[in-house]
């Protein structure tokens, strides 16, 4: 794909290679429906064959980064073996290829940010958020086990303790303390939050880039070890889409509810 083939990222080029990667879907917090979750794994191959290219800064318009996955497209995936199969191939896609993507990425973290959106956040190389930005991975709120990014990038981040609290719990953090837990890079109030991811990747793309990226793919080994996690977690997650914990959960963010999951209530 071209850049001027996307629908729902924009683009807009900086100066020593810097491409500004901007989520743009404000009127509903950037939520990803099917068409942006597929770009959202396509724009890193088109960013790494860009010759121009050196280094990547992606937010999100408006308030959010990106407020998680479109209720409808997850409502589809209780209901169609096959919607679960496509979000299965572009779920692993956004992790893989920004692993094998050679170019350094920077997230400007915005405002909330959930699902593929969090994915993506916290896969980037370096990951700035705003004081008040707030983030969880809310698998757990649907009823489906925490797959996409979670299971292989939290523990080595955060460490395991911090890890399984807030997958387990759903909770969300803001950005004081997704970087006092090693979440993210750095923390810094709101009005600097992409001046600063820009500084950076401005200071980037001004160094050597064969030692850059070397030293990108070198660090990402940590993550190709825990791919066969990844890739359980991932399966685990589709299929719990399919089972009657995921549609109530569905159920009850569309009525604004407490979910009474069937797993949890007595015989």
């Amino acid at each position: 794909m071209e850049y001027n083939d996307f629908q729902h990222l924009r683009f807009e080029r900086r100066p020593n290679g810097v491409v500004l990667v901007t989520i743009d879907r404000p009127d509903v917090l950037n939520a990803a429906d099917e068409r942006l979750h597929r770009e959202l794994s396509e724009v890193w191959a088109t960013f790494d064959a860009d010759d121009s290219a050196r280094v990547a800064v992606i937010t999100g318009a408006g308030k959010a980064f990106s407020a998680g996955g479109d209720l409808s497209m997850i409502e589809e995936m209780t209901v169609s073996y096959d919607a679960v199969l496509v979000q299965l191939r572009d779920a692993a896609a956004i992790v893989t290829r920004m692993m094998e993507t050679d170019k350094p990425i920077v997230s400007a973290i915005n405002g909330v940010a959930v699902g593929a959106g969090l994915a993506v956040a916290l896969l980037a190389d370096i990951s700035i958020m705003s004081e008040t930005a707030r983030i969880t991975d809310g698998h757990l709120r649907l009823g489906v086990a925490a797959g996409d990014h979670a299971a292989v990038v939290w523990p080595l981040l955060c460490g395991m303790a911090k890890a399984k609290y807030y997958l387990l719990t759903a909770d969300f953090l803001d950005g004081r303390e997704a970087e006092r837990i090693g979440l993210v890079s750095r923390c810094v109030p709101e009005a600097e939050v992409l001046d600063a991811a820009l500084e950076i990747a401005d200071r980037l793309g001004r160094g050597s880039q064969n030692a850059l990226r070397w030293t990108k793919r070198s660090l990402n080994g940590w993550l190709r070890m825990a791919m066969p996690i990844f890739e359980h977690s991932l399966a685990l997650e589709m299929l719990g889409f399919l089972g009657a914990d995921a549609a109530e959960g569905v159920a009850a963010v569309k009525e604004k509810r407490p979910a009474r999951f069937p797993s949890a209530q007595e015989d």
